[in-house]
């Protein structure tokens, strides 16, 4: 039995439910034959991956969906070997090439020279091309970009490339460049709250109006979120209520569990406390991006408003140190640790102003 994220996600550019005017551009380029490397880009959660794979249908048709998944052996210069997981059909693969950290540059280059270097045997009413999908592409390193760059010249005949990412910011202007740019915005309250009512309606449930805007609101725009949440609320209670209580993600809590601590007491007995708590979210898979912003959002609260723009300077600098290092712990505990000598000393100080 499937989420309801996944049994509803559409599959198809003509059954898409928000953004149609994008949708009917993309079917027209796909159409016209001409079809150039994409650069999706947007907010998790906004619908890039499932217009990713609208596309990729619509140019090979539902051969697509018959997918499989793979490990793939690569070498490094130094003859260590790497393995990373692929999901694939005859017609594209996916892979996330930061998952193997530094030596994503190997991957990329072995991946793409591979892919393009392989035809189908029966090429019948099928593309000349095969459809490299790379996700995360803005937490790639710059040598991988600038090899990817490189690959993507190399074996444009053969080959094309869609890279999704949440911003363009990290992505280099000589990748953006060669690449159309596609953004898909998140999706607005009310878009989400239609979506959540046709859900529910396909799985025969009656959503009240006040328990889908709540639901919308509380996803942040995240459709996926969004969805999960209903799920949850549905296995927790029915029939539905207009003032049902909607849980939070279990990371969610914790991380606002984490950042009450960093408020209640700053001592060095609390920061390796707090340490082992930012190691459990990372062991999650929780992303470093996500926990830097929830630690942010819920320590701020607290704050008052000269203080609010020194803490949020702080975030700003440990985060970024931490995409150009290679340890997330290292500036998580280091921008925690900045947090509490800023808000003791903070409050040392009205303290004695009484």
């Amino acid at each position: 039995m499937s989420l309801w994220v996944d049994k509803h996600r559409p599959t198809s550019l003509s059954k898409l439910d928000y953004h149609t005017e994008q949708a009917e551009h993309l079917k027209n380029m796909v159409q016209k034959g001409d079809f150039p490397h994409l650069l999706v880009h947007g907010p998790p959660g906004a619908g890039k991956k499932t217009r990713i794979m609208a596309i990729i249908r619509e140019l090979y048709g539902s051969g697509v969906e018959r997918l499989r998944m793979e490990p793939m052996q690569f070498e490094t210069p130094s003859k260590k070997k790497l393995e990373i997981m692929t999901i694939s059909s005859n017609y594209h693969i996916e892979v996330n090439p930061s998952d193997v950290g530094i030596y994503d540059r190997v991957v990329i280059m072995d991946l793409v020279k591979t892919t393009a270097q392989t035809h189908q045997i029966d090429i019948n009413g099928q593309r000349e091309f095969k459809v490299v999908l790379l996700t995360n592409v803005d937490q790639l390193t710059k040598d991988a970009q600038h090899a990817l760059r490189r690959t993507m010249e190399k074996y444009v005949s053969t080959c094309r490339l869609i890279l999704c990412a949440n911003s363009t910011s990290r992505v280099l202007p000589a990748i953006r460049s060669r690449c159309l740019a596609i953004r898909v915005p998140a999706p607005t309250i009310p878009e989400i709250k239609s979506i959540l009512q046709l859900v529910a309606k396909k799985e025969g449930l009656n959503l009240p109006d006040g328990l889908a805007e709540n639901v919308a609101k509380a996803s942040e725009r995240n459709l996926r979120r969004a969805l999960l949440m209903l799920e949850a609320c549905k296995v927790e209670q029915y029939p539905f209520t207009n003032d049902q209580k909607i849980t939070e993600p279990d990371w969610k809590v914790f991380l606002c569990k984490t950042a009450t601590m960093m408020v209640t007491e700053q001592t060095p007995r609390k920061l390796l406390d707090i340490r082992g708590r930012l190691y459990e979210l990372l062991t999650h898979a929780i992303p470093c991006d996500l926990i830097f912003k929830g630690l942010l959002q819920e320590c701020i609260k607290n704050c008052d408003l000269p203080l609010k723009s020194e803490i949020v300077a702080a975030a700003a600098e440990f985060e970024h140190r931490m995409h150009h290092g290679s340890k997330p712990i290292f500036h998580l505990e280091a921008f925690v640790a900045r947090f509490m000598a800023v808000y003791k000393k903070f409050m040392d100080a009205s303290m004695n102003d009484f």
